[in-house]
Protein backbone atom coordinates (compact mmCIF):
# COMPACT_ATOMS: atom_id res chain seq x y z
CA UNK A 1 0.00 0.00 0.00
CA UNK A 2 1.50 3.27 -1.04
CA UNK A 3 2.52 5.56 2.24
CA UNK A 4 2.52 9.30 2.64
CA UNK A 5 3.02 11.71 5.17
CA UNK A 6 0.58 14.44 5.45
CA UNK A 7 2.82 17.32 3.92
CA UNK A 8 3.10 14.63 1.03
CA UNK A 9 -0.75 14.61 -0.03
CA UNK A 10 -1.62 17.60 -1.09
CA UNK A 11 -5.28 18.28 -3.01
CA UNK A 12 -3.55 17.69 -6.17
CA UNK A 13 -2.02 14.56 -5.16
CA UNK A 14 -4.90 13.19 -3.44
CA UNK A 15 -7.26 14.01 -6.26
CA UNK A 16 -4.79 11.88 -8.46
CA UNK A 17 -4.93 9.00 -6.26
CA UNK A 18 -8.98 8.81 -6.14
CA UNK A 19 -8.95 9.43 -10.07
CA UNK A 20 -6.67 6.12 -10.26
CA UNK A 21 -8.93 4.31 -7.78
CA UNK A 22 -5.96 4.08 -5.53
CA UNK A 23 -5.64 2.81 -2.40
CA UNK A 24 -3.28 4.78 0.38
CA UNK A 25 -2.33 5.27 3.98
CA UNK A 26 -1.28 8.75 5.49
CA UNK A 27 1.42 8.11 8.38
CA UNK A 28 2.15 9.89 11.35
CA UNK A 29 -0.60 12.00 11.76
CA UNK A 30 -1.12 14.54 14.38
CA UNK A 31 -4.19 15.75 13.18
CA UNK A 32 -6.25 13.01 12.43
CA UNK A 33 -9.74 14.95 12.14
CA UNK A 34 -8.17 17.49 9.29
CA UNK A 35 -6.47 14.78 6.90
CA UNK A 36 -10.20 12.21 6.91
CA UNK A 37 -12.01 15.99 6.37
CA UNK A 38 -9.70 16.73 3.33
CA UNK A 39 -9.67 13.33 2.04
CA UNK A 40 -13.37 12.67 2.16
CA UNK A 41 -14.11 16.18 0.72
CA UNK A 42 -11.99 15.26 -2.17
CA UNK A 43 -13.57 11.70 -2.66
CA UNK A 44 -17.05 13.50 -2.60
CA UNK A 45 -15.92 15.64 -4.83
CA UNK A 46 -15.29 13.20 -7.43
CA UNK A 47 -18.78 11.90 -7.15
CA UNK A 48 -17.93 9.22 -5.26
CA UNK A 49 -19.11 8.20 -1.80
CA UNK A 50 -17.08 6.82 1.27
CA UNK A 51 -17.44 5.68 4.83
CA UNK A 52 -15.64 6.54 7.51
CA UNK A 53 -14.81 4.57 10.46
CA UNK A 54 -12.51 4.12 13.28
CA UNK A 55 -10.10 1.27 12.87
CA UNK A 56 -10.11 -0.41 16.53
CA UNK A 57 -14.15 0.76 17.35
CA UNK A 58 -15.19 -2.99 16.69
CA UNK A 59 -12.69 -4.88 18.43
CA UNK A 60 -12.75 -2.32 21.14
CA UNK A 61 -16.87 -2.81 20.91
CA UNK A 62 -16.67 -6.75 21.22
CA UNK A 63 -14.88 -6.71 24.22
CA UNK A 64 -16.95 -4.64 26.15
CA UNK A 65 -20.10 -6.43 24.88
CA UNK A 66 -19.66 -9.02 27.74
CA UNK A 67 -18.75 -7.40 30.53
CA UNK A 68 -22.25 -6.23 32.62
CA UNK A 69 -22.50 -2.81 32.46
CA UNK A 70 -20.41 -1.96 29.37
CA UNK A 71 -22.26 -4.51 27.60
CA UNK A 72 -24.76 -1.94 27.41
CA UNK A 73 -22.70 0.67 26.17
CA UNK A 74 -21.16 -2.16 23.85
CA UNK A 75 -24.74 -3.29 22.79
CA UNK A 76 -26.03 0.33 21.84
CA UNK A 77 -22.26 0.73 20.37
CA UNK A 78 -23.01 -2.02 17.99
CA UNK A 79 -26.34 -0.78 16.58
CA UNK A 80 -24.48 2.70 16.41
CA UNK A 81 -21.78 0.83 13.67
CA UNK A 82 -24.78 -1.08 11.98
CA UNK A 83 -26.91 2.05 11.20
CA UNK A 84 -23.82 3.81 10.09
CA UNK A 85 -22.98 0.66 8.01
CA UNK A 86 -26.32 0.81 6.11
CA UNK A 87 -26.33 4.43 5.69
CA UNK A 88 -22.95 4.23 3.73
CA UNK A 89 -23.70 0.86 2.22
CA UNK A 90 -21.38 -0.01 -0.52
CA UNK A 91 -19.39 2.76 -0.65
CA UNK A 92 -16.45 3.39 -2.93
CA UNK A 93 -13.86 4.32 -0.65
CA UNK A 94 -13.31 3.89 3.34
CA UNK A 95 -11.63 5.89 5.74
CA UNK A 96 -10.29 4.18 8.63
CA UNK A 97 -9.12 6.46 11.40
CA UNK A 98 -6.51 4.89 13.95
CA UNK A 99 -5.34 7.75 16.37
CA UNK A 100 -3.60 5.19 18.43
CA UNK A 101 -1.15 4.56 15.40
CA UNK A 102 -1.33 8.16 14.01
CA UNK A 103 -2.62 6.38 10.86
CA UNK A 104 -5.60 7.23 8.02
CA UNK A 105 -6.11 4.28 5.96
CA UNK A 106 -8.14 4.68 2.29
CA UNK A 107 -9.15 1.66 0.51
CA UNK A 108 -10.84 1.54 -3.01
CA UNK A 109 -13.79 -0.79 -2.42
CA UNK A 110 -15.16 -1.34 -5.95
CA UNK A 111 -13.64 -4.48 -7.91
CA UNK A 112 -12.68 -3.15 -11.55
Amino acid sequence: MLKFSPDDLDIEKVDQLIKQNASFQVVEVSDISRVVEKIEGRIEKQQLSCRVYTEYRAAAMAGSLFSGVASVVGVASAVGIAAHRLATFNPDYEIGKNKIAGTVTVKYMKSA
